[in-house]
């Protein structure tokens, strides 16, 4: 007798399309002698879709009686034939194993139409334009339309909830910066989706915030501006992506560290709207990601009094770092991909490979500069981890800034 674990697929749909499994009858002596084996008979035909999976199966390899009687047959030569026995714990693994390697295989021919890539905030700001850059080389490294489709409203939240319960196929992703990912179940007591169930794919890049106020302000640094606002305490009020983003947070981190000043936050549904407003003068100051505000900080129409990086920023030079005058104070956006529940870890791979490639080509890095994001393209278990850390990060920001949703 011998042992042997089946080597593929191929190799066992041969055995089931050519070779009946051998039938023993309940009950019978073939029966008693298997049993001395430590297996259980089980009676069942030739079928192709149920043996190919058998991969761990014990392949037997005996002399069997012409009649069938396999307890004979150990003691008296006869025909040739296969006998694949499996027991309950082998089925397990086998259908396991199967599972994975069709898996790979889907992602191997993943994607097969267009991919959709929801974000949860209006076009026009970093969180728009940073997916839309690498969307652009997946389209062409793929041969499939990679489309960007902007779906904001609750501080990300409807767009998180589209993804959350989309198809778990790959042909639906989420790109977004951090609060429907790690920052609005700290602030929320009931979501429509949990973001620990998200599958972490990416981490497109990251920008750091900066404090922005309209020329009309009458401060040239964050030193005046605190002295401003404490003298005209409720005078001044700050623009905002939306609650509990990363504007907002920032915005109440500088109040709280700055001593509890009294700014009124309006909230707005993203960058572009908010940072139109500011430009306009309908509001005061703002604490935006630099993307998308540096080309009018640039041309004189806003003052950028600190960036909210640890260091000063290369491409600002003479605009401190909030932390020469908060030390401690850091607020940077990022933006990660994730895919619906239960996705495929091959296809989280994929697209991640598909990531990184683009992120490594001159054009793509030279948007990404244009909008001061450092590019860091990382890997599904870099992005999980990455992503546990800022929600201990976030937390911390909104104890001590005190942010409570109204």
């Amino acid at each position: 007798m011998r042992a042997a674990v089946l080597e593929c697929v191929q190799r066992a749909v041969r055995i089931a399309r050519h070779h009946q499994r051998h039938v023993a009858e309940k009950g019978g002596e073939e029966a008693a002698g298997l049993g001395q084996f430590g297996f259980q008979a089980k009676v069942v035909p030739r079928r192709p879709v149920e043996d190919a999976p058998l991969l761990l199966a014990i392949d037997i390899g005996v002399l069997v009686d012409p009649v069938g009687d396999t307890r004979r047959a150990f003691g008296r030569p006869a025909a040739l034939h296969r006998l694949i026995i499996i027991c309950a714990a082998m089925r397990f693994f086998a259908f396991a194993l199967a599972f994975a390697l069709s898996c790979s295989v889907a992602a191997q021919e993943w994607p097969a139409k267009a991919v959709r890539i929801i974000v949860p905030f209006p076009a026009g700001g970093s969180a728009d334009l940073l997916p839309r850059a690498v969307a652009e080389k997946l389209t062409e490294r793929w041969g499939q339309p990679v489309i960007v489709d902007n779906r904001p409203g609750a501080a990300g939240n409807i767009g998180a909830e589209a993804v959350f319960r989309a198809d778990a196929d790959g042909y639906t992703l989420m790109s977004s910066p951090p609060p429907p990912l790690v920052i609005n179940k700290l602030l929320y007591p009931k979501l429509a989706y949990d973001p620990d169930e998200f599958v972490p794919i990416s981490v497109i890049g990251a920008i750091p915030n900066v404090l922005l106020v309209h020329p009309k302000v009458p401060a040239a640094s964050v030193a005046e501006l605190i002295a401003y606002a404490r003298a005209n305490p409720g005078k001044l009020n700050y623009a905002s992506q939306g609650n509990g983003t990363t504007s907002h947070l920032t915005a109440e981190l500088f109040k709280a560290m700055a001593g509890g000043l009294q700014i009124t936050h309006i909230p707005y549904k993203g960058s572009a709207p908010a940072l139109t407003d500011l430009l306009g003068g309908q509001v005061d100051m703002m604490c935006d990601n630099l993307g998308v505000s540096l080309p009018h900080v640039r041309a004189g129409k806003l003052k950028a009094l600190a960036v909210a990086s640890r260091k000063r920023f290369p491409g600002l030079p003479e605009v401190p770092a909030l932390a020469e005058t908060l030390p401690g104070f850091e607020a940077v956006a990022w933006f990660g991909i994730v895919a619906p529940p239960k996705t495929s870890p091959a296809i989280a791979d994929k697209v991640a490979l598909g990531v990184q490639e683009a992120l490594k080509l001159a054009d793509v890095r030279k948007r990404l500069a244009d909008l001061s994001a450092e590019p860091l393209g990382y890997s599904p278990a870099e992005t999980a981890r990455f992503m546990r850390q800022e929600v201990e990060r976030w937390s911390a920001v909104i104890r001590t800034a005190g942010v409570k949703l109204e």
